[in-house]
């Protein structure tokens, strides 16, 4: 299927705001928009994604969470700490849950009987706590999702924290600390800079270093639930917050059972109407799976869990005077336009800055300098502009003129549809920079204490111009930089140094392929398995991919075969950059070049129905340790269907391709054990 520009464009442009959004809500603790305008956008490249079928490589549909920020221990969770689907609308969450009945039904499972457990969505931030053989061991944020940061003395200042649980030998319990409006005021009273919100008071106190300041700000924890566990199962959900009841965490009185979606809309409602009356903060209601069988049958998306969703309410509005436009430019090369605003207070939030998108947002909304702005506003985040509000006088108008030169480097611009770029990537230094500090990131390199400040100093004073030259610097060159002393400048270098040995998918990321993302990296890593299959892999073999469609095999086929960059990639490899061998995808090329390797090596599986001797987990991590490929649903590339007990539609779909094309081979349960 092939896409248009104007729509590759849109996806790249959706991308990077979402992206630019979340680093500042999640990590910075600096919202730049309204809940409702990120979650539009997430929704927009989201429904793009399912119609193209391809992933952009930037895509923050592939992440869970934001980053972690330096001067804090890192603590990795037993368990991932998942982002939640959002819907606004009933209609929304009566597909929600159509969409969950089909997948049960495919599975084997009832449809019927659908009961969910409602809760607050607290706005405030997550804490993930760890006990070991029923002690508190661990405290830490919910940080990416699955790294955080280690804030046990933090969160012991909170009045109700349980050292000691009659729990099993692990354990992780999660909550979420918010700052309710007593100890806002109470903490303003008395503070020579006041707090702006609820939120970012929670999140300021527990990522701050001082532990009397974080036991200043009075902190609450409401826990909601239980996130790994070692002990007896729990059949329902319902259970789960009754054991923490009876541990002595602290539940908000509101966690309402529901036999069926109408009852929890109920719930919703009520939820809703109370809101305001409330002495904290929440943004929605989540609305929850009570089934714990069920929910392991519906598992997860590459983001969502898909056994629960969070119902967003309605954002907050004001007016205010649009004083001028700032043109930022991106890593690609896009320029941003950022309206600058008349300051105006929105429920305790001071607001002079907001995202207008590109030249079309500014025409589609008639925003002039000087025009009276509408402002949206969700939940203590800084808004979006709606619009124009009608009129202003004309006279007192000025348009809002597209630059013809990069504001950075001087450049002439380039207009591609609703978009201006600026093409000069190595000498526009806000390009270059951004593109060292994405070779150096966490998700790519891994190049510890790099940020984008290095990256500015590597540009600026010592005329770094492509990402192998990191690894031709010298003690000395660093030293010559500001506020780089001995021990930073080493272990700069002894960071450079670790990242040399590296993991496939790491590398792949970390070289900017167009439309390559993490999780593309990671699957194109288990397929090729080497660095050398994937540059000599043919189209026909790329498309094989899961997840890989004709915009991406082109895209990463032509990267390979485009000579500049194949001269980078010679230089981080003679400089010692090893990208090792991903297992899966080593076995495979090696299985099929010497004979050797399990009969599933190399192949692609799906399991459906229910299988007696395997849980989810169970079987897929079977499958990954014989070599094969597992995957979600029945494809072209699809060789083995494993097919328990009351198995559905993937099963039709499978024979209906075993017929037309004589593959997948489908096996029983008792057929793949004696396999094995």
């Amino acid at each position: 299927m092939t896409i248009s520009e104007e729509k590759q464009q849109r996806m790249k442009e959706l991308a990077e705001l979402v992206n630019q959004y979340a680093y500042a809500y999640y990590t910075k603790d600096d919202p730049l928009v309204s809940d409702g305008e990120y979650d539009r956008l997430y929704r927009q490249l989201e429904e793009m994604e399912q119609e193209t079928g391809f992933v952009l490589p930037q895509s923050p549909t592939l992440r869970v969470g934001g980053n972690v920020l330096p001067g804090f221990r890192k603590h990795r969770h037993l368990a991932p700490l998942w982002s939640l689907d959002k819907v606004k609308t009933r209609e929304e969450l009566r597909d929600w849950e159509s969409r969950n009945g089909k997948l049960l039904e495919d599975e084997g499972a009832k449809r019927e009987d659908l009961a969910y457990v409602v809760t607050m969505k607290f706005d405030g931030m997550t804490v993930n706590l760890t006990y070991e053989n029923g002690s508190l061991i661990h405290g830490a944020t919910r940080g990416t999702g699955v790294t955080g940061e280690e804030i046990l003395p933090q969160i012991l200042t909170i009045p109700g924290i349980q050292p000691k649980i009659d729990g099993p030998a692990l354990a992780e319990i999660r909550g979420e600390a918010i700052m309710t409006r007593e100890a806002f005021a109470a903490y303003n009273a008395e503070a020579a800079n006041p707090l702006k919100n609820l939120r970012n008071g929670a999140a300021g106190a527990l990522r701050n270093l001082d532990i009397e300041e974080t036991r200043r700000r009075g902190l609450t924890v409401f826990f909601y639930d239980i996130g790994y566990w070692q002990g007896p199962a729990f059949q329902r959900y319902a259970d789960e917050l009754t054991w923490l009841d009876q541990q002595g965490f602290c539940l908000h009185p509101f966690h309402r059972r529901c036999a069926n979606l109408d009852e929890a809309i109920a719930a919703v409602e009520e939820i809703r109407a109370v809101r305001e009356q409330l002495n904290f903060a929440i943004d929605g209601a989540v609305i929850a799976l009570d089934d714990l069988s069920q929910r392991e049958i519906l598992g997860y998306t590459a983001k969502f869990p898909r056994w629960a969703v969070a119902f967003k309410f309605e954002a907050e509005e004001e007016t205010t005077c649009l004083l001028g436009v700032e043109w930022n430019v991106g890593r690609t090369g896009k320029l941003t336009p950022t309206a600058l605003l008349e300051p105006v207070e929105l429920a305790g939030v001071t607001v002079s800055r907001a995202t207008l998108n590109n030249l079309e947002d500014i025409r589609r909304k008639a925003v002039h300098i000087g025009s009276t702005v509408w402002l949206r506003r969700s939940n203590d985040v800084i808004p979006e502009i709606m619009g124009a509000v009608p009129g202003d006088d004309s006279d007192s108008l000025s348009s809002i003129e597209a630059p013809v030169h990069c504001p950075q480097c001087g450049s002439t611009l380039v207009q591609d549809g609703a978009h201006l770029f600026c093409l000069n990537a190595i000498g526009c230094k806000p390009q270059m920079v951004k593109a060292l500090a994405h070779f150096a990131g966490r998700e790519a390199m891994n190049i510890e204490g790099f940020s984008e400040k290095t990256a500015y100093q590597l540009y600026e004073d010592l005329h770094m111009r492509s990402v192998d030259q990191l690894y031709r610097l010298t003690r000395e060159e660093l030293l010559t930089l500001d506020k780089f002393k001995e021990k930073k400048a080493d272990n700069l270098l002894l960071a450079i140094e670790n990242s040399k040995n590296c993991s496939l998918d790491s590398f792949l990321f970390s070289l900017g392929i167009p439309h390559v993302g993490k999780k593309t990296a990671s699957d194109l890593a288990a397929v090729f398995g080497s660095l050398s299959s994937l540059r000599e892999a043919e189209m026909e073999a790329l498309l094989e991919t899961p997840e890989v469609g004709s915009i991406i095999a082109e895209a990463v086929y032509q990267f390979f075969r485009n000579e500049s960059n194949l001269d980078v990639i010679r230089r981080l490899l003679d400089a010692g950059v090893n990208p090792a061998e991903h297992p899966a995808g080593a076995q495979a090329f090696d299985a099929s070049a010497a004979g050797e390797g399990t009969a599933f090596t190399g192949k692609h599986v799906v399991v459906t129905g229910v299988l007696t001797q395997f849980s989810r987990t169970e079987i897929k991590a079977k499958l990954k340790s014989l070599g094969a490929l597992p995957q979600d649903s029945v494809t072209g590339a699809t060789e083995y269907l494993i097919a328990g007990d009351k198995a559905g539609s993937k099963l039709s779909k499978a024979q209906a391709l075993l017929k037309e094309r004589g593959k997948p081979l489908i096996l029983t349960e008792e057929e793949f054990l004696g396999m094995l």
